[in-house]
């Protein structure tokens, strides 16, 4: 067999072990806090028809998308992201219901591009989705939700960057663009590339002069004080609105008391195009892009049937560990494992006294001690494995 076939193809890897059970333990807490604010669990399919996640919908760009067929000749997809899976379920199973709607899931997600520079085609995401409110305590309520899963998964320092798409459209709006000319302003910006954003407003027709004063609005950053500021630097309703919007946020999010983990960015954008209103992302120490990303997305329900608000957030499990460990914040194993060594002629013993073991709650590895191996070499694998104690009860009596 090909020695080739024992590695993984590029943008995936294997979780073993000590790391594994780490990141079991990080899932479990945020998993905790979920349940803890109502949210209840739900499991969609890996792959779904490809029109669920296709251009429509402003998900991931379908040369992004790991596709095949199935006997009926349909066209599947592996799912890039849940939010469209999950408003897929809310429209199938909650279509006449009109009360707010809340889900957690968790699972793998995969996207299909050479040009990550280092990171994963296959992620882990824990996320949640609130349906049928529209409310700005509904915003506030899934930031501070955010911000308390940072919490419980062990982080100290980081920053929940709060945005409202609505004020960039509402500028791309004032200065006349196309839909098709938003999209390619909305990568120049997300790449804070201001001059390229510049020099593309005035190739389809804006002129210099209101270029450079619709980037600037857009490029805002900073906390709440900052907000007032930039309603000098719109006239348009619907920019007006989403600054307004923001500041009904903040106060809000005073009362759940997590402002200091909470600024602003006007400029923010999301590659998902089906947001709609409040936009988030969290960043912290260790990892070079957001491990948290989320907002609100009031019409995607509406292209399977339902006519219904949302609003949700998802986490990259992978990045979070990476920024945990580089932090030195990383979850420690529980050694909690006891290694029962015995030899050939006690194996009877070794197997009743291990199920006795496992009855009352203890973790038992049943290992046959080899004649020609020292103790030093189990003692050495126990240390490497996080294995508590050796049970030497079996090989006491031993050559």
């Amino acid at each position: 067999m090909s020695k080739r076939l024992v590695h993984t193809p590029e943008g995936v890897r294997d979780i073993y072990g000590a790391e594994y059970e780490k990141k079991r333990k990080v899932e479990k807490l945020l998993h905790r806090t979920f349940l803890q604010f109502g949210y209840q669990d739900i499991q969609t399919p890996s792959f779904e028809f490809f029109d669920v996640f296709g251009k429509e919908i402003g998900t991931t760009a379908s040369k992004d998308l790991y596709k095949f067929f199935d006997k009926e000749g349909n066209t599947l997809a592996l799912r890039p992201d849940f939010t469209p899976s999950m408003a897929r379920c809310a429209a199938k199973y909650f279509m006449e219901e009109t009360l707010p709607v809340r889900f957690t899931y968790h699972g793998n997600a995969f996207v299909n591009t050479s040009n990550l520079q280092g990171k994963l085609k296959e992620t882990t995401q824990m996320g949640v989705e609130l349906f049928n409110d529209d409310s700005v305590l509904a915003d506030a309520e899934m930031i501070a939700l955010a911000v308390e899963a940072c919490r419980a998964a062990g982080l100290k320092e980081f920053q929940i960057s709060v945005g409202n798409i609505e004020f960039f459209k509402g500028i791309c709006e004032e200065i006349g663009l196309s839909e098709e000319d938003e999209l390619a302003l909305r990568e120049y910006i997300s790449a804070k590339n201001y001059f390229g954003a510049e020099e593309f407003l005035i190739s389809v027709g804006v002129k210099r002069e209101q270029a450079q004063v619709a980037l600037k609005a857009a490029d805002g950053f900073g906390s709440a004080d900052f907000l007032q500021e930039a309603k000098a630097l719109v006239s348009n309703t619907r920019s007006l609105d989403a600054i307004d919007r923001l500041q009904s946020l903040y106060e809000a999010l005073e009362v759940y008391g997590v402002t200091k983990y909470i600024s602003f960015d006007l400029s923010m954008v999301i590659k998902y195009h089906y947001y709609t209103g409040v936009i988030f992302k969290g960043y912290t120490y260790g990892v070079g892009d957001a491990f948290l990303t989320g907002g609100r997305y009031d019409k995607l329900l509406s292209y399977f049937g339902k006519d219904a608000p949302a609003i949700g957030f998802m986490i990259t499990i992978d990045e979070l560990m990476i920024a945990l460990e580089s932090q030195k914040l990383a979850v420690a194993k529980d050694a909690d494992i006891v290694l029962l060594l015995y030899k050939k002629d006690c194996c009877k013993q070794a197997i009743q006294t291990a199920a006795a073991m496992r009855a009352q709650g203890q973790k038992v590895e049943l290992m046959l001690k080899s004649e020609e191996l020292p103790l030093s070499v189990y003692e050495t694998f126990a240390k490497n494995n996080q294995i508590k104690e050796i049970d030497t009860r079996y090989i006491e009596n031993e050559g």
